[in-house]
């Protein structure tokens, strides 16, 4: 089964209590889910591996550790997703960013795919998935699929805000990829939102509707 990392850091529950409110406005989400993710960004890195090279200080030559030839890709499920992009490049701007395009269907609740554009090498890549909210936890699952699909063999999943529920359905469809979370809320509500939550998180990043 895989593992469930919550990322319980002051400035990370913080941050989630701003974006919470829903007198919170867009300029101030965005630039807080930057900042969440960030910060997120450094745990979810913490197990990349490690190699010396040798280097001159000011002072003498010397071994230190630099990340090992680590291929990384940011893969957002849009629209949310997008808002988590920067702030993960922050700290890993060499990585690639795909896109995965996964909607909800209001009425059976099922996701569809919309849109799929990966790095060629996607096979070779340490692959983060991006979704700020994981309500019932199908369109992740569908995004994991589909990367699955396109060669992807490792896979980790990084959510703001998570149900219960859609844990659940993460490692039942996907038990070898990790979720890494910054609040675990209490359940879903009867239209599949997020309870307590913060609302619809793409329309409170670009303001519509």
């Amino acid at each position: 089964m895989s593992k469930v990392i919550l990322l319980d850091h002051p400035l990370i529950k913080h941050k989630i209590t701003i974006i919470r409110d829903k007198n919170t406005g867009s300029k101030e989400f965005r630039e807080l889910v930057k900042e969440i993710s960030t910060l997120m960004a450094y745990e979810v890195t913490r197990d990349f591996p490690l190699e010396n090279i040798e280097i001159e200080t000011p002072i003498t030559k010397m071994k230190s550790p630099v990340i090992s030839g680590k291929k990384v890709g940011l893969v957002p499920i849009l629209r949310a997703g997008l808002g988590m992009v920067d702030g993960m490049l922050d700290l890993i701007p060499a990585a690639k960013v795909g896109h995965i395009g996964v909607y909800r269907d209001p009425e059976t609740l099922k996701p569809v795919e919309y849109y799929c554009k990966l790095p060629q090498d996607v096979s070779e890549r340490d692959l983060i998935l991006l979704d700020p909210m994981l309500a019932t936890g199908g369109s992740a699952s569908a995004a994991i699929e589909i990367l699955k699909n396109s060669g992807a063999t490792n896979i980790k999943l990084v959510c703001l805000i998570a149900a219960p529920e859609g844990i659940e359905t993460v490692q039942k469809a996907a038990p070898d990829v990790d979720i890494y979370l910054a609040a675990i809320d209490e359940r879903l509500n009867e239209h599949a939102y997020i309870v307590p939550g913060l609302g619809d998180a793409g329309d409170r990043l670009f303001g519509t509707k």
